[in-house]
Formats: structure tokens, C-alpha cells, sequence
């Protein structure tokens, strides 16, 4: 029988993006390689359980599901959670941003000092700039102000990300017009935390890290997104890109996405020869790929 393993998701690194497994494995997520994986046969997807602890009732969950945890679980990972808003005593410095996903979608957020811009890699950020650090609260209050102030959410729908990503403006100048527009407004604002230390605009483009900067155009544009894995289905392709959690696989239908995080809950073994047998949901105006097993 074949060798079982639990993925715990994508994690970007120093050096990159890389698939973490239950246990401890890490595999490198290198363009021109091959990603290929079979799901167990009669296999069930069970809830990763929260803040490091299994589900003690290891209750099955959709297949489409992107957190990949039961009510209970959902439940119990945000209840100590700065995303979620439920810490108010966190003691580390905290970074506000401006982040720009593609045309007309831009966010403001807040992240640890010390994660860097693995926040923004790990969102699929197309580009950003820092607004200024300071204490916890202090940031959330910035990112409360601008949200009211300027009219810019603390999120955006993945789906909407990487609907986007086909018809990203070519230049990074242009890439990073909107929040360089925002930022020259939020810094005119009144009213922001004195313990808050601003930062200058400066837009990093992560078009190049993802593996983007092709346009996206031609042969490497995706077809379609995988809504799902399946008992007994398989995912096979040459990785060209990675963006947030999706990858980008070349596979024998085309260009297709799968978001790593409807991996975690399932027992996933070796399957390097057979093509991909999963649902896919075509994007709009591709052709090739239907909503349906390959």
C-alpha cells in the first residue's frame, strides 16, 4: 500500500514557496518541475483541527471547503486570532499596508513586524507598500480609519484575486498606480495613531516571484481552477507559477489553478503518470475545460 501523507498547507519562505506535510516534510515549489499527487482511494476529507491540536471528533468536511475545518474548529482557531480581531494584547510591532491584486482591487491590512512580506506573498498580493508600523492597536486603529476614510476593505474574496490576474497592466509603474494614489491620501488623513511611525510609499511587485510576468497571455494562461479533490482523483502538471496559495500546472488540458489549501484534510499518495482526474470549473472565455472530472 501505498505511502499516505497530510499536506498543512503553503508556506512562503525566505527562498520561496513550499508545501508543508503533517510531521514536518517540506517540498520546495520550483517552477518546471512537476507537481503531481493522487488522492487515497475511498479516502474522506477530516477537519485539520485548531491552533496546533487535532479535531478530537476528526469530522469530515466539504471537499470545497478552503479552511478545512468543522463549526467547532472554526470556531476555536479564531478565538485568539488578530486577523479575527479577538487580541488585544499582542506586544509585537505590527505593519499597516496597502496591497493591489489587480485593477480596482485594493485592501489595507495589518501584519507582525517580524513576518516581513510573507503576509502579502502568501495573499497573492500582485504589489504593496508599507503605510507604517507601530503597536498592535495602534495599527488596527490606521487600518479602521482608512477603511472608513478612504473607502478601501480589510478583504477581498480570493476568487475575485485571481480572476484578476489575466489582465494585469504590464509595467510594475502601472501595476502600482492605485496604491501609490492611496497612500498619498491616507498620509494627508488626520487623526492617526502618534505611536504609528509612517513609511514612505515604496510599491514592491511580486510579479516576478509568483512567475506572472509572462501576462499570462498566450499558452500560459490558466483555463480553469479545480473546484475539489476527490476520493480516488489525481493532479499532474509542470508548476509555471505560483501566486498566494495557487499553483499554476501545466497540464495536458492546459494551464490549470489548484489552491493548496483544498489539499490539508486529505491522505494524498505518489501518482507521478496519470493525468489530472479532478473537478475543474473553466474561466470565462477559456475553452478546453469543463466542469466536470478530466
Amino acid at each position: 500500500m501505498a505511502q499516505a501523507w497530510k499536506c498543512s498547507g503553503l508556506r512562503w519562505a525566505a527562498d520561496g514557496p513550499v508545501l508543508t506535510w503533517v510531521g514536518g516534510r517540506r517540498s520546495a515549489l520550483v517552477r518546471g518541475k512537476r507537481v503531481a499527487f493522487g488522492v487515497a482511494e475511498g479516502g474522506v476529507r477530516t477537519c485539520v483541527g485548531a491552533r496546533g491540536h487535532a479535531c478530537p471528533v476528526r469530522a469530515g468536511v466539504p471537499g470545497r471547503s478552503t479552511g478545512a475545518r468543522c463549526e467547532e474548529c472554526a470556531r476555536l482557531d479564531r478565538a485568539h486570532s488578530v486577523a479575527a480581531d479577538t487580541i488585544a494584547d499582542d506586544p509585537r510591532p505590527y505593519r499597516v499596508y496597502l496591497a493591489w491584486f489587480g485593477p480596482g482591487l485594493v485592501k489595507v491590512g495589518i501584519t507582525a513586524y517580524e513576518r516581513g512580506s510573507a503576509r502579502l506573498l502568501e495573499q497573492g498580493a500582485v504589489c504593496f507598500s508599507w503605510l507604517g508600523h507601530g503597536p498592535l492597536m495602534a495599527a488596527r486603529r490606521t487600518e479602521e480609519l482608512l477603511r472608513a476614510a478612504l473607502g478601501v476593505p480589510d478583504r477581498i474574496p480570493y476568487a475575485h484575486k485571481r480572476a484578476v490576474r489575466a489582465g494585469l497592466p504590464g509595467s510594475p509603474e502601472e501595476r502600482a498606480a492605485e496604491i501609490a494614489e492611496l497612500h498619498a491620501r491616507a498620509v494627508a488623513l488626520g487623526g492617526r495613531p502618534e505611536s504609528l511611525t509612517p513609511a514612505p510609499f515604496a510599491g514592491v511587485d511580486h510579479l516576478g516571484v509568483f512567475g506572472l510576468e509572462g501576462g499570462e497571455d498566450g499558452g500560459s494562461a490558466p483555463v480553469g481552477e479545480v473546484t475539489e479533490l476527490v476520493a480516488g482523483g489525481a493532479v499532474g502538471g509542470e508548476l509555471v507559477a505560483v501566486a498566494g496559495p495557487d499553483l499554476h500546472l501545466a497540464t495536458e488540458r492546459g494551464v490549470v489553478v489548484l489552491d493548496t489549501r483544498l489539499m490539508t484534510g486529505w491522505e494524498l499518495v505518489s501518482a507521478e503518470g496519470e493525468p489530472c482526474a479532478v473537478p475543474v470549473r473553466a474561466f470565462k472565455g477559456a475553452a478546453g475545460v469543463q466542469d466536470g472530472l478530466f
